[in-house]
C-alpha cells in the first residue's frame, strides 16, 4: 500500500445517501481476483447510460470537478461484504472517502487497501458538500497524524476517529501481512526463547 500521511486535494461531491458496494461496482465486474481494472467500472451504471455513453448528469463525469476525495451521503458502502469496492475507489484514484456514517466491513476493506473512510458528524458534512457546490475549487485537507479534516481557505475544521493499528498501518503503507514482516526480528528472538 502507498503510505499516506496528509493529503489536500479537490474533492467530488456525490450528495447520495446509502451507496451499496453493487452501486460502487456492479457484481458483473466481479470476475477477477486481483485488484487492476476495477477502478474502470466503479459506478459504472451511473457513469454511463444503457447504450454505454458518459452520463453527463452523474458528477464523476462533471469537468469542474476533480480530485481524490470523495464526499458522500451517510451510509455508504452497505450491503455486501465485497472487497472489490475499495478495489474500484483506489483503481480510480480516490484516496480518501469522507462520510457522517460508513458500513462496518466497507470500512474495513477500504483500511485494508489504502483507502482512508473519514467519518465526520452530518453538520460537518453538510458544509463540505455546500462549499463544493459553490466552489468547485474547493480544497480539503485530510491530516491522518493529527486526525483531523480541514476545508482550506476557512476555519472549518473537525476530528476523526480512527484505529490506532489502522492508524500506524495507514501511515506506513502496510498491510497486515507487511506490519507483521516489520516485526520479524522481534519474532524471531521470542521464538528464540522458547527453544
Amino acid at each position: 500500500m502507498e503510505k499516506f500521511t496528509k493529503l489536500t486535494s479537490t474533492a467530488i461531491p456525490l450528495e447520495v445517501e446509502n451507496v451499496d458496494t453493487d452501486q460502487i461496482i456492479p457484481a458483473r465486474f466481479l470476475k477477477a481476483t486481483d485488484k487492476e481494472g476495477f477502478g474502470d467500472n466503479v459506478f459504472r451504471d451511473w457513469r454511463f447510460t444503457k447504450e454505454g455513453k458518459l452520463n453527463e448528469n452523474f458528477i464523476l463525469n462533471n469537468p469542474n470537478y476533480r480530485g481524490s476525495i470523495l464526499v458522500t451521503g451517510t451510509n455508504f458502502g452497505c450491503g455486501s461484504s465485497r472487497e472489490h469496492a475499495a478495489w474500484a475507489l483506489v483503481g480510480y484514484g480516490f484516496k480518501v472517502v469522507v462520510s457522517s456514517f460508513f458500513a462496518d466491513i466497507f470500512k474495513g476493506n477500504s483500511l485494508n487497501n489504502g483507502l482512508l473512510p473519514v467519518q465526520v458528524s452530518k453538520q460537518f458534512l453538510a458544509l463540505i458538500l455546500t462549499r463544493l457546490k459553490e466552489n468547485p475549487n474547493t480544497q480539503i485537507t485530510v491530516d491522518l497524524e493529527n486526525q483531523t479534516i480541514s476545508i482550506l481557505e476557512t476555519t472549518l475544521s473537525e476530528s476523526f476517529d480512527i484505529d490506532p493499528y489502522k492508524k500506524m498501518c495507514m501511515i506506513y503503507g502496510y498491510d497486515d501481512i507487511d506490519y507483521l514482516l516489520s516485526k520479524k526480528d522481534q519474532i524471531e528472538a521470542f521464538e528464540a526463547q522458547k527453544i
